[in-house]
């Protein structure tokens, strides 16, 4: 798979990511991952629905921590019809941790642990530390890819505000 070299920056070093450099209007790269039960979860499951994917490095990091909580708090006022996932390589144990702590209600966390399928698939693999960038995507109903955003520096905030109107551009 391409690298795409100084693709992002944390805390201002230049990364590595690889995978598949995904388009919006592409269909949504399939693959699965691990949800906290340790059950597979397919993301094609989530066809018909309207998802907002939000990649984080490690949920127990406080960027991650407050990226999760604002998309669990915008999702109460989103509509059932609106799927909003977490994915990290936290392993399932960790997330389901976390979200207890953490109160979550509306994000579902998967881990993307086993084989760095979601990052390779959707191209936010950070080469040589097996995290994934920071980014958001949305996904419509009909399995498109909506909105993508790799944050470019690492440790700062995803732009909440166009992946929301992306969202309920829908």
């Amino acid at each position: 798979m391409p690298g795409v070299v100084n693709a992002v920056t944390m805390r201002g070093k230049p990364l590595t990511l690889t995978g598949n450099d995904v388009q919006v209007g592409q269909s949504a790269p399939d693959c699965t991952l691990i949800a906290n039960d340790l059950s597979e979860f397919k993301l094609s499951s989530l066809k018909g629905k309207k998802v907002i994917i939000s990649a984080v490095p490690s949920l127990d990091t406080p960027v991650c921590d407050t990226q999760t909580r604002r998309f669990n708090q915008e999702a109460t006022g989103l509509g059932s019809d609106i799927v909003v996932l977490t994915v990290s390589m936290d392993l399932p144990f960790a997330q389901k941790r976390w979200c207890g702590a953490a109160g979550m209600t509306r994000v579902q966390t998967l881990s993307d642990h086993r084989e760095g399928a979601f990052g390779k698939a959707y191209g936010i693999l950070v080469s040589g530390l097996r995290l994934l960038a920071r980014a958001v995507f949305v996904v419509d109903a009909k399995g498109i890819l909506q909105h993508k955003q790799i944050v470019e520096e690492i440790t700062t905030e995803p732009n909440y505000e166009k992946a929301l109107q992306a969202v309920r551009n829908l």
